[in-house]
C-alpha cells in the first residue's frame, strides 16, 4: 500500500512518518505540509491512501480532498484532524473522505484505520461515528419516505390491486385527488411505477 501524508505540523508529520514507515506492507510515497504540494505530486507518487489534515494553510483540507478525488477517484482518503464539529465532519465526508480519525488516537488505532480504509472500510473515531449515527437519526424525523396517513391508505389500496376509481370510492375522494396523491407517493419513495413503489413501501415499513 502506498500512502501519502498531508500535515502542516512538521513535528507531527515527522512522527507519523516514523510511525508508519516501519509498518509491514506500507510505503510512505510522500509527505507534504500543504494541499497544493500534495495535489501537484498526486499522479507522480500514485498513492493508494491519503492521510489528510483538514486545518491546512492555504487550500483547506476539505477542498484538497475534493480535488484529489476528482483527479484520482479510486484514492482512499482518511481525514486526520482535531476538528470534531458537524460542519467539518460532514464536509470532509461529502468531499470524498471515507474515514475520519481524530488526532490523539493511539498509534495502533491510526495504523489499523489506514489498513482498514485500504481494504474498503470506513474507519472513524468512536466519537465521530456517534455523530454520524445521530445525524441520520435526526434526519429520519424528516425522512423523505415519510408519507401522510392518507398516502399510506392509498399505498395499502394499491397493494390490494385497486384501480384509481376504486380507491376514490373507498376513500371518498375524487379520482383526480387519488392521482395527485399517487404522484406524490412516487416522488417521496423515488419510485418509477406501482411495483417499485410497493417494494420500497415494504422495505421502509410503510406497509
Amino acid at each position: 500500500m502506498r500512502l501519502i501524508i498531508v500535515e502542516d505540523d512538521p513535528i507531527l508529520l515527522e512522527s507519523l512518518k516514523l510511525l508508519l514507515a516501519g509498518e509491514t506492507g506500507l510505503t510512505i510515497a510522500g509527505a507534504f505540509g500543504n494541499a497544493e504540494d500534495a495535489l501537484r505530486s498526486l499522479k507522480k507518487v500514485s498513492p493508494d491512501v491519503m492521510l489528510a489534515d483538514l486545518g491546512l494553510p492555504g487550500m483547506s483540507g476539505t477542498e484538497m480532498i475534493k480535488k484529489a478525488k476528482e483527479e484520482m477517484p479510486h484514492l482512499e482518503i482518511m481525514a486526520h484532524t482535531v476538528f470534531e464539529d458537524r460542519e467539518n465532519v460532514f464536509s470532509a465526508i461529502k468531499a470524498g473522505a471515507s474515514g475520519y480519525i481524530l488526532k490523539g488516537s493511539s498509534p495502533r488505532e491510526i495504523v489499523e484505520a489506514i489498513h482498514e480504509i485500504n481494504k474498503g472500510g470506513a474507519p472513524m473515531s468512536p466519537k465521530i461515528a456517534r455523530k454520524v449515527i445521530h445525524e441520520f437519526q435526526d434526519e429520519s424525523i424528516e425522512d423523505p419516505y415519510v408519507l401522510s396517513q392518507r398516502e399510506k391508505d392509498i399505498v395499502k389500496c394499491i397493494e390490494q390491486g385497486l384501480t384509481y376509481k376504486e380507491i376514490s370510492i373507498r376513500l371518498g375522494i375524487s379520482s383526480h385527488t387519488v392521482h395527485t396523491h399517487i404522484k406524490n407517493i412516487y416522488e417521496k419513495l423515488q419510485a418509477k411505477d406501482r411495483g417499485e413503489a410497493l417494494i420500497k413501501a415494504r422495505k421502509t415499513g410503510i406497509i
